[in-house]
């Protein structure tokens, strides 16, 4: 079996060799249970972007990009911000009042320089939402992970995805305290849903404290071999 691949959020991400930005978060596909985008944030402050993870080849020192820095500022944004009316400035906002960024000309500021400049117009409060594919969720680090029976076991890292569709295999996660932490491996077939308060398991506490510290070729191998399980019996003789 192909092996897998560790895409750690928060990693560094190069286009063409060049320093380019930070992983913020990944997108995945929760009803194929694959990755399928990488958000990754410009180190000079631009717009982060929704990088096709297929062009995205993770390494022990980060993420590279097969692209240009130009072929990446062309990517989809992965944030919109939009501007509604201050409702305890100025009342109930109407839908037809919401706009989106980049916003110009709202207010027209005085400068020595150039007599006026673009301006965002005070009573308008700034609202910032994921803009990812539909039915589409975002994992972000740190989220929380919530054991069978309740509790929380750890903060989300990364994943683990199988080539060359991009299949999770595993969600890797912090697990224990300070001077006993680990990162383990948790199967995606125990990952129960991710929603708002994190992402849901079905291993209990103690099922994950027993995991042992991630081996991300081990997992490789450990996936050929459940794909393999039957591979070369023969089948019972029919009887008559």
């Amino acid at each position: 079996m192909q092996a897998t691949l560790e895409y750690v959020i928060g990693s560094r991400v190069r286009c063409a060799g060049d320093e380019c930005g930070e992983v913020e978060f990944v997108v995945v596909d929760p009803v194929a249970d694959k990755l399928t985008h990488l958000v990754v944030r410009p180190d000079d402050g631009g717009q982060a972007r929704l990088v096709p993870v297929h062009i995205a080849v993770p390494g022990p020192e980060g993420v590279d990009l097969n692209c240009t820095r130009a072929r990446f500022e062309e990517f989809e944004p992965a944030l919109q911000t939009y501007f509604m009316p201050d409702i305890e400035r100025v009342g109930p906002a109407r839908e037809e009042r919401v706009l989106a960024w980049p916003l110009y000309g709202l207010v027209m500021t005085p400068t020595a320089l150039t007599g006026f400049v673009p301006g965002v117009d005070p009573q308008l409060a700034a609202t910032t939402v994921e803009h990812i594919p539909a039915g589409e969720v975002s994992v972000r680090r740190g989220e929380r992970v919530h054991a069978d029976g309740g509790g929380e076991v750890g903060r989300v890292q990364g994943l683990v995805v199988a080539p060359p569709d991009s299949e999770v295999t595993h969600v890797l996660l912090d697990e224990g305290h300070l001077w006993g932490r680990k990162r383990v491996a948790i199967p995606i077939q125990d990952v129960l849903g991710i929603d708002a308060a994190g992402v849901s398991v079905g291993l209990t506490k103690e099922q994950i404290k027993e995991l042992p510290p991630v081996d991300v070729d081990g997992l490789a191998a450990e996936s050929g071999e459940d794909e393999g399980d039957g591979e070369g019996q023969q089948a019972p003789a029919q009887g008559g």
